[in-house]
């Protein structure tokens, strides 16, 4: 028994000094950050489109999440993108940080720099402009609908297990927004103390869900949903273990029926963890083709 006293102590006290030796480590990097000026690389981002035979064929942009990089043109989502591909959407595989030459890590993503690389893609002949619609999941999923409230020229939003507002930086200190316009950051929901013992545990969810107790910061920083051009799907996980997707998706239901939004609106919950709506493609597809696509797949509805 003094032996598992001891031990337990012993856990203790290393518990309490990861703590605090954390703590002075972040206190370090606060006083040695300069949070005015911007990541290398601000405003680039890396692209891949792919175009098939047909004309005049939707452009359809899908982004990935906290994992950085392009996971779109890797092998683990050939099989989707290729069946997007054989139902007649180009596809822009967007990496936002993460690659040479972008930024490094998720800090202050600048917007403008995204909208421009699709705007450039969406000049290609065989695609059609006027029908353009975004898919992101996660981080990339809150990028998707952050970027549809500022452009109209989105026709469409699919955000797989998505965020309601602008969170922080995916940085180590967390202290800056994740996007910013024409060099000037989105208002994002601060990370406070109570959220940090979850972060070092690895706790994610925990961690939002303190981070989501500030219901002021919540409404400054939330998206504007009402403002998207076009229909809006969201897929969520009723037991997502990085942060709650589905009630944050339920979330802006209840901001778009507050505001009158006039397209069509569903959301999805799945049972299971963060990743399981990715077993679901079919109910992203289906929505795109019933409320995205004309009858004829070459125009946007409006």
């Amino acid at each position: 028994m003094n032996r598992a006293i001891r031990a337990a102590k012993w856990t203790a006290l290393l518990f309490l000094a990861a703590i605090c030796l954390a703590s002075a480590y972040y206190a370090y990097l606060m006083l040695t950050f300069d949070a005015d000026k911007l990541p290398e690389n601000h405003g680039r981002v890396n692209v891949r489109l792919y175009v098939g035979e047909g004309e005049n064929q939707p452009l359809l942009v899908a982004f990935g999440g906290a994992e950085g990089g392009n996971v779109w043109t890797g092998d683990r989502l050939q099989e989707q993108r290729d069946r997007f591909l054989s139902q007649g959407y180009a596809f822009l595989a967007v990496a936002y940080f993460g690659e040479e030459g972008i930024p490094k890590e998720m800090d202050r993503i600048a917007l403008e720099g995204v909208y421009g690389a699709i705007a450039e893609a969406s000049n290609h002949p065989k695609i059609n402009r006027d029908c353009i619609a975004l898919l992101g999941g996660s981080k990339g999923a809150e990028l998707a609908l952050v970027l549809a409230s500022r452009y109209p020229t989105i026709k469409a939003v699919v955000g797989i297990v998505p965020g309601n507002a602008v969170f922080a930086a995916n940085t180590a200190l967390m202290n800056t927004s994740s996007f910013s316009s024409n060099g000037e950051s989105l208002p994002f929901v601060p990370v406070p103390w109570s959220a940090v013992p979850s972060l070092i545990t690895g706790d994610l969810r925990g961690a939002w869900d303190a981070m989501l107790e500030d219901e002021n910061a919540v409404a400054k920083a939330a998206i504007l949903v009402e403002k998207i051009n076009g229909p809006i799907f969201l897929i969520s996980a009723t037991r997502d273990e990085f942060w709650p997707s589905a009630e944050m998706s339920e979330a802006m239901v209840q901001r778009l029926t507050k505001h009158g939004f006039r397209h069509p609106v569903e959301h999805v919950a799945i049972d299971g963890t963060h990743s399981a709506p990715l077993d679901h493609f079919d109910l992203m597809e289906e929505s795109l083709r019933r409320n995205f696509l004309a009858e004829n797949a070459n125009d946007c509805p409006r």
